[in-house]
């Protein structure tokens, strides 16, 4: 077998080569899974995760959204209802027991989150995300910023399910956590959600 470094030049296109492969696989239904919220979750954790993006401070914004980090909680507390309705939908234990982890680290996590943005919002005294980055060149409170910064990094590795806190796929005991029982385009929108949640976090 080649090597994923052998697919064109240097291997580049092999992310690209196996996202197509995800796409054209058959989308197995398992029998005892709940239809409609089974073809659907992936669905909708891809729009919340891409949702966001558009908070994103980007100097080619066509508009500044005045509350955009209200927007940007509320948007990520929804995650959890996707992540317990991938888990429920498939009617596997092991799905189930993925989601349940899952929800309760992201829960426990989303009230650290939550408190580290008030905090740094009261700091700063704004919410819309283009003003809090021109503000963040020039913050005379940097001596609160980095223990702020250090907190934050902590608790959106968790946020995110990145190691130490990848309970919820935890491979010895619950195989890959609540996505087990999808796959192809399923799959590939469930880890384009996660990795795009990734990107926004950091």
């Amino acid at each position: 077998r080649k090597g994923p470094n052998k697919v064109g030049i240097m291997g580049i296109p092999q992310p690209l080569a196996d996202a197509l492969k995800l796409f054209v696989k058959e989308w197995v239904m398992p029998t005892s899974s709940n239809y409609l919220p089974f073809i659907l979750t992936p669905t909708i954790m891809l729009i919340l995760a891409l949702s966001l993006w558009q908070l994103f401070p980007s100097f080619m914004l066509s508009f500044q959204m005045a509350l955009g980090m209200l927007l940007f909680l509320c948007i990520s507390s929804l995650t959890v209802y996707t992540t317990l309705m991938a888990g429920w939908a498939s009617n596997s234990k092991y799905a189930l027991l993925g989601a349940i982890r899952a929800m309760a680290q992201t829960i426990s996590y989303e009230v650290t989150m939550t408190l580290i943005i008030i905090f740094y919002l009261f700091l700063i005294m704004q919410m819309d995300m283009v003003t809090i980055r021109s503000v963040n060149t020039s913050m005379p409170a940097f001596a609160l910023s980095a223990p702020l910064a250090i907190m934050w990094t902590v608790v959106i590795l968790a946020e995110t399910n990145r190691a130490p806190f990848d309970f919820a796929e935890g491979e010895s005991e619950l195989v890959s956590g609540f996505n087990i029982e999808y796959g192809g385009a399923g799959f590939a929108f469930l880890f384009m959600a996660e990795y795009s949640n990734i990107l926004m976090m950091s």
